[in-house]
């Protein structure tokens, strides 16, 4: 743009891939962009509407520029023949689909999760919304025009609030270009994650033992699409949960996989996920078992993406380590030989982790220097790890901290957690905003 007005060039620019201009919103909110979402709503509902969507290009208006089509153009042209044809045709009729089941976008609330709705959408839009096919502002006023109809949710449970979670992390990312990663990141918090090729491999191929993680990771590497709390489980393990992973290393296998990857989104929740940025509830973990057996308590969902425990009855299929081995062998599935141990002791792995994520906080807080520093925050010093060999689910040992069992869900007492949130959530707010 600088350049072109050098040269005399006049450059038009528009805004089409969002519904407001980000620009704006960083202006009304003093120059930096909002990193609360509440913080974001306000200042949005300061701001006018979005614009309307511009008309859609009809056949009339192009009909002076004609080029005639061979035969042969697909051939001569390579032009592939796909299974699921996108563009704009095809998001606008997804899109009609959507909009025609008034009683589910009136009731839209928070994401749930059902064996059903753990299967892709045949009119999922978020790859069309992703590429451009479909325009956020069309979405948004038709919604808009069906709300006035039927009873309207507010953000950021209705319809209107998803569309304002991804303008979110637009805005977030805006004027950061190194929004994707830890480095040169002023509002990402510099945790000492591990570096372990081997797990994060295992946890990409899903291998990892336990059959919640390795069924959704298995249907992301078949289908391009997951659950939206499918991956909040899967990041937690990736990360704060279980194995102590860069939320960098999960991002890129997300951009890899999944059709829907948006940088701004993807990266935001990343951050968001780990407790790097955003949110800061280090306390409440997703157990692989637990969050699991609610989701899918018959284990059909387990049985279609690892046919290989298909045989388990749903007692066991979430957690077939713990089946009897007269179970096992009549699932004619050995857990150690036909499928994976679990690498890790959930229960042990996330208290211990907890315990590293509350030290790189208390370093935050005691932290009064330039936020440049931030990226200075030492390695604590870990609980110590030891094998456990009698237990041959788990990689760590009990760490001196006791036996516990493998399906407890939150780590802390809720107590205990909304103090820590309160703390920490200070903490980290006021340093965002030293960053900016």
């Amino acid at each position: 743009m600088a350049m072109c007005r050098e040269m005399g060039i006049s450059v038009v620019s528009r805004v089409s891939h969002t519904l407001y201009r980000l620009e704006s919103i960083i202006e009304k909110n003093g120059g930096k962009p909002p990193l609360t979402y509440h913080q974001f709503q306000t200042v949005v509902a300061s701001m006018d509407s979005p614009p309307a969507a511009e008309p859609r290009i009809t056949a009339r208006a192009i009909e002076g520029i004609h080029t005639p089509l061979h035969d042969d153009h697909d051939d001569r042209f390579g032009v592939p023949t796909l299974e699921e044809l996108g563009g704009e045709s095809e998001a606008l009729a997804r899109l009609e689909r959507h909009l025609e089941r008034k009683a589910w976008v009136a009731s839209f609330g928070r994401p749930k999760m059902t064996p059903q709705s753990l299967q892709a959408s045949q009119t999922g839009l978020s790859p069309y919304l992703r590429f451009g096919c479909l325009s956020t502002r069309l979405f948004y006023y038709q919604l808009t025009d069906l709300y006035k109809k039927i009873k309207k949710a507010c953000p950021p449970l209705s319809l209107h609030g998803q569309l304002l979670w991804r303008e979110f992390f637009y805005c977030a990312a805006t004027n950061n270009p190194n929004f994707d990663r830890m480095n040169g990141n002023p509002i990402c918090v510099q945790i000492p994650w591990d570096r372990n090729p081997e797990a994060l491999a295992k946890w990409a191929t899903g291998q990892t033992g336990f059959p919640w993680i390795d069924a959704i990771m298995t249907q992301l590497r078949e289908e391009g699409w997951i659950h939206h709390l499918a991956r909040h489980a899967v990041a937690c393990f990736l990360t704060r949960g279980d194995l102590w992973i860069s939320w960098e290393e999960g991002m890129k296998v997300f951009e890899e996989l999944l059709l829907d990857a948006d940088w701004s989104v993807n990266a935001g929740m990343w951050m968001w996920l780990s407790c790097s940025s955003f949110f800061q509830q280090f306390f409440h973990c997703y157990c692989p078992v637990r969050f699991g057996r609610k989701a899918d308590p018959n284990g059909d969902y387990i049985r279609k993406y690892l046919p290989v425990l298909k045989n388990f009855p749903a007692k066991y299929i979430h957690e077939p380590w713990n089946a009897p081995e007269s179970v096992q062998r009549a699932a004619r599935c050995i857990v150690g030989k036909e499928y994976s141990l679990p690498m890790v002791n959930h229960a042990v792995a996330s208290r211990i982790n907890i315990e590293r994520m509350k030290q790189v906080y208390q370093q935050l807080s005691k932290y009064r220097g330039p936020p440049g520093l931030l990226a200075a925050v030492p390695s604590s010093q870990q609980p110590n790890r030891q094998s456990n060999t009698n237990n041959p689910c788990s990689k760590y040992g009990s760490g001196g901290l006791g036996r516990i069992k493998q399906e407890e869900g939150d780590i802390v007492s809720d107590q205990e957690g909304k103090e820590n949130n309160h703390k920490h959530h200070h903490t980290l707010h006021s340093l965002n905003q030293q960053h900016n």
